[in-house]
């Protein structure tokens, strides 16, 4: 009786094993998918700025905002994590990967080896963008400096240094619907909740996220925690967060990082202006329309400050 209970056991957790295997196959986008296409650079110059790439990818502590070298740290719950190179170093950067590789990257959270790209690469709102301004984006870095700098392992524990348990978090969280702008609303403003939740990806630091770090749906936008960890906060961007805030306070402060109260923005939302400074007035007030028209939504209750000593 004792034999069987343990083959039956063996049996169940083979099959279990082989399902976890099958649900978290990396998927991957094949070049002949892709149809023929004429890249606008310039527009790959809108997404590269909308993105904020640089913000993450740039080398720290230089000034040059194109030299895409990684390197930056970025703690997080789980470990810490360092911004890979995405120049076009043939050895050290993304020279050599195909346009397929790209979109896959962006797109499926996969890279061009086919292992799961960590979520800190925010692919979970990547996916929301068009595959022409994908094919765009990849155009315009092709063109930026090369840097030769390798980039350094993440420092994780067990078992999230296992890349294949990424899989099993892709399936929780990436299984829905893809956010898309409402065809009712306004131009603008549609540009804006395009703008917003796909390469500007401002939901994920805005929102958020549970014991397994996937955005608390039903509190998008409503701030929480910084998903860098330590005692930092995000503000809530909703109606809830924002109170009387106009269109032209939020576009203001997309160009200037200047708030209505007289003061500004700093941390890694500083970083985000410098980008946003970048982009067209009409796309920095399209994202301030689609965000001013965020229904008011409560966001996780902020812990006192500690009482200094």
């Amino acid at each position: 009786m004792l034999k069987r209970l343990l083959i039956g056991l063996i049996v169940i957790a083979a099959i279990g094993l082989g399902v976890f295997w099958w649900l978290t196959i990396p998927a991957r986008i094949a070049s002949a998918s892709l149809p023929a296409y004429q890249p606008d650079i310039a527009n790959g110059r809108t997404m590269f700025d909308a993105g904020g790439c640089s913000s993450c990818h740039a080398v720290p502590n230089q000034p040059d905002r194109l030299k895409l070298g990684g390197g930056l740290a970025i703690p997080s719950p789980f470990g810490t994590f360092y911004a890979p190179n995405i120049s076009p170093d043939p050895n050290d950067g993304i020279g050599r990967w195909s346009e397929a590789d790209f979109v896959t990257a962006l797109i499926k959270g996969t890279s061009p080896t086919g292992q799961h790209y960590y979520p800190v690469f925010p692919y979970g709102s990547y996916q929301n963008m068009t595959l022409a301004d994908v094919r765009d984006l990849f155009a315009y870095l092709k063109t930026l400096p090369a840097v030769g700098d390798k980039s350094r392992a993440h420092a994780l524990s067990f078992p999230f240094s296992v890349r294949r348990v990424v899989g099993g978090w892709k399936f929780l969280f990436l299984a829905g619907e893809q956010v898309r702008p409402d065809p009712s609303q306004p131009a603008a403003r549609q540009r804006g909740a395009y703008l917003a939740n796909g390469p500007g990806h401002c939901a994920e630091c805005h929102s958020p996220r549970n014991a397994l770090g996937g955005i608390v749906a039903s509190q998008r936008f409503a701030g929480g925690p910084d998903p860098e960890g330590g005692d930092g906060w995000v503000p809530n961007i909703t109606g809830k967060g924002l109170g009387d805030w106009s269109e032209k306070d939020i576009a203001y402060m997309l160009e200037t990082g200047d708030t209505p109260e007289g003061d500004s923005v700093g941390g890694a939302m500083a970083q985000v202006v410098k980008n946003t400074a970048q982009i067209s007035a009409d796309d920095r007030a399209a994202i301030a329309a689609y965000v001013k028209s965020l229904p008011p939504v409560e966001g996780p209750p902020r812990p006192p400050k500690k009482k200094s000593e």
